[in-house]
C-alpha cells in the first residue's frame, strides 16, 4: 500500500512541474507580445490621432482642400474686381507685374488668398460674381456653397448685416421694474447725443500728441498741435483743393479736426465754387463738338436756343463768358439759401455734379431663350444670359468717351483715354490690350440749367445731363439724355453717383429725322472712381 501511495505522489508532483512550465512560458509569451502594442498605443497618442484612410464627407479638411483646389483651378483667370472703385492696374498687363503699391504682393498669390474654403468663402464669391455680372458663375457658386451649408445664407446676413437681423438689447442697471416704459433715464453713459450735438461738444477740445512710451520719459513732439487755428485750416483748405477725400478723411485722425472738418464752412465753399471738384468746372453749355472740334465764335455766341437771349446781349467770347460765370454764380446762391439751408458741405454733397476721376458704368443682364430641340422637352430648353456694359467718361473740356462692350469693367476703365481712342481709331493696333477702344464713340456733355426751361421750379432746374456722340456712321449722331438720382436713404443721400435714363435718340443728318430707342433693357450707370485718371484732365 506504500509503494503505490508513493507513486502517485511522484506523478502528481511531476503534472505539476509540467503545468507550471507550460503557465510560465505562456505567461512570457502573451506579456511579449501585448509589450510592442502598447508601445505603439502610447506612442500614437503622443503624435496625435491618426487620420483615417477615407475623407469623412463634412468635417474632413481634405474634402474642402480637394474642392476648394477645383474651384481654382477654374477661376485662376477670372478675379473679381469691385466695380465700385478701380485703385488696381489693368490686370491683362504683363503678367509678373504686381498689383496696387510696388511693395504689394502679385497676382498669384493675391488669387491663392482669396480661394474659398467654407461655404461661406463660396457664397461671398458667389455674391462678388452676381455684383459684377457675372449671374451664371455666381449660380455655380451659390449651388456649392448651399451644398456645403443649407444655411450658408444665414451665416452670411450675421455676418455683414448683424445689425438688421438681431434686436437691441435693453439694458436696465438699476433694475427698475418692468412697469417703468422707457429706460432711457437708467443708461449709465447719459442720453444719446444728435450728431450736430456731438460735433458741437468736440469745439473746446485740442489737438493731442501721442503719450509718452513709458514713464519718465518724454512725449513725442507733435507740431500740429501747437499750430494756431487759422494756420490748421489754411493746410486743411489746401488738403481738400488737393483732394476732398482725403480731407474729409482726416475727420477720423481726432476729435478736433472731426470738428473743423465739419464746421469750417469756408473750407467747403472753396471746394463748392472751385474747379477742382466743385461747380466750377461744371459746363451748362456745349464746349466743344461732338467730334472734339472747337466751337466757332458764332457757334459759342448761340450754341444753342437757349443761349438766343444771351447772345443779344454780348457781342465778344470774354463777355459771353463772364455773363455765363455770374448766372453761374447766382443760381448757386439761390440753390444755397433756398434747397440746402445755407450750408455748402450740403451743396456739395447733394447736388448734382459731374465726377471726373472715375467713370459711370451701367451693367446689364437679361435672359434670352435659346434655340429649343425637338427631341427635349419645353421645360429643359436652353437660355442665355447676356451679359454687357456701358462705359461714360466725362472730361473737364466738355468732351466724352462713349463706349458699349461685353468686356468686364476690369479689363476696359484703365484704357479708356483720349489717347488710346486715336491710336485705335478704324481698328488699328488689334493685338494691344487696349485694343477694345477701337469701338468708342467721341462725344460732348453738358448739364441742364434754367435755360432749358424757364418756367421750371428752382429744385427742377438742375440734374439732368445730356450727351451727344457720333453715330453708327457720319451721317448718324446718338443723344442720351439722363439724370442724376441720388444714392442712399434720407438725409445721407448723395447726389451725383448714380446717373438714370430719361431718353436715348439717333439722329439723321441727311433726313432731318429723330429715332428714339427703346429703354427696356437699360439700366443705370453708376460712378466709380479710377485712380489711374487722377483729377480727371486726360
Amino acid at each position: 500500500m506504500d509503494q503505490p501511495t508513493e507513486q502517485i505522489q511522484s506523478e502528481l508532483e511531476n503534472f505539476r512541474q509540467q503545468w507550471r512550465a507550460e503557465v510560465s512560458a505562456r505567461s512570457k509569451n502573451t506579456t511579449g507580445s501585448q509589450q510592442p502594442q502598447q508601445q505603439q498605443r502610447i506612442s500614437s497618442t503622443q503624435a496625435g490621432p491618426s487620420t483615417p484612410s477615407k475623407p469623412l464627407r463634412k468635417s474632413e479638411p481634405a474634402h474642402r482642400k480637394t474642392t476648394s483646389r477645383i474651384v481654382s483651378h477654374v477661376e485662376d483667370e477670372e478675379e473679381y474686381i469691385q466695380t465700385q472703385s478701380f485703385d488696381e492696374p489693368d490686370p491683362s498687363k504683363a503678367p509678373g507685374q504686381k498689383l496696387g503699391r510696388q511693395d504689394g504682393p502679385s497676382t498669384t498669390t493675391k488669387d491663392k488668398e482669396k480661394e474659398p474654403q467654407t461655404a461661406l468663402d463660396f457664397y461671398e464669391k458667389a455674391v462678388e460674381k452676381e455684383t459684377s455680372g457675372k449671374l451664371g458663375d455666381s449660380l455655380q457658386l451659390y449651388r456649392k456653397a448651399f451644398r456645403m451649408d443649407d444655411n450658408v445664407d444665414q451665416s452670411y446676413r450675421n455676418k455683414h448685416f448683424p445689425a438688421r437681423w438681431t434686436k437691441p438689447v435693453q439694458v436696465n442697471p438699476s433694475n427698475a421694474p418692468a412697469t417703468v416704459p422707457n429706460t432711457a433715464h437708467h443708461s449709465l453713459e447719459g442720453p444719446t447725443l444728435s450728431l450736430p450735438d456731438l460735433i458741437a461738444s468736440f469745439s473746446d477740445l485740442r489737438i493731442e500728441g501721442v503719450p509718452p512710451e513709458c514713464e519718465g520719459v518724454e512725449p513725442p513732439p507733435c507740431p500740429m498741435a501747437a499750430l494756431p487755428d487759422e494756420i490748421l485750416v489754411h493746410i486743411l483748405r489746401d488738403v481738400a483743393v488737393a483732394d476732398v477725400g482725403d480731407f474729409v478723411r482726416l475727420a477720423q485722425v481726432c476729435k478736433r479736426l472731426a470738428y473743423l472738418v465739419a464746421t469750417e464752412d469756408q473750407i467747403w465753399r472753396r471746394v463748392c465754387l472751385g474747379t477742382e471738384f466743385g461747380f466750377g468746372g461744371m459746363h451748362f453749355h456745349w464746349q466743344l463738338g461732338i467730334t472734339w472740334e472747337p466751337l466757332s465764335p458764332a457757334q459759342q455766341l448761340l450754341s444753342d436756343d437757349a443761349d438766343a437771349d444771351a447772345g443779344a446781349d454780348v457781342f465778344t467770347l470774354d463777355q459771353l463768358a463772364r455773363q455765363r460765370e455770374e448766372e453761374r454764380r447766382a443760381t448757386t446762391s439761390v440753390l444755397l439759401n433756398s434747397l440746402y439751408a445755407g450750408s455748402w458741405a450740403t451743396m456739395f454733397r447733394r447736388r448734382p455734379r459731374v465726377r471726373f476721376n472715375g467713370c459711370y458704368i451701367s451693367t446689364v443682364n437679361y435672359i434670352r431663350a435659346g434655340q429649343a430641340s425637338v427631341h427635349q422637352i419645353t421645360w429643359n430648353s436652353p437660355v442665355h444670359i447676356v451679359t454687357y456694359y456701358r462705359y461714360l467718361r466725362l472730361f473737364r473740356d466738355g468732351s466724352a468717351i462713349s463706349l458699349l462692350t461685353t468686356d468686364e469693367p476690369a479689363h476696359v476703365v484703365h484704357h479708356m483715354t483720349k489717347d488710346n481712342l486715336a491710336l485705335h481709331r478704324g481698328g488699328a493696333g488689334p493685338h494691344l490690350p487696349s485694343a477694345v477702344m477701337a469701338n468708342a464713340l467721341k462725344g460732348r456733355w453738358r448739364l441742364s440749367s434754367e435755360a432749358d426751361d424757364p418756367e421750371a421750379a428752382v429744385k427742377d432746374m438742375e440734374g439732368d445731363l445730356f450727351v451727344e456722340t457720333e453715330g453708327v456712321g457720319p451721317k448718324y449722331m446718338y443723344r442720351m439724355e439722363l439724370t442724376f438720382k441720388g444714392t442712399g436713404a434720407g438725409k445721407a443721400k448723395v447726389g451725383s453717383n448714380k446717373v438714370s435714363w430719361k431718353g436715348f435718340w439717333s439722329y439723321n443728318r441727311e433726313t432731318d429725322d429723330w429715332a428714339e430707342f427703346a429703354l427696356r433693357h437699360y439700366k443705370p450707370f453708376f460712378f466709380s472712381r479710377v485712380r489711374s485718371y487722377g483729377v480727371g484732365e486726360v
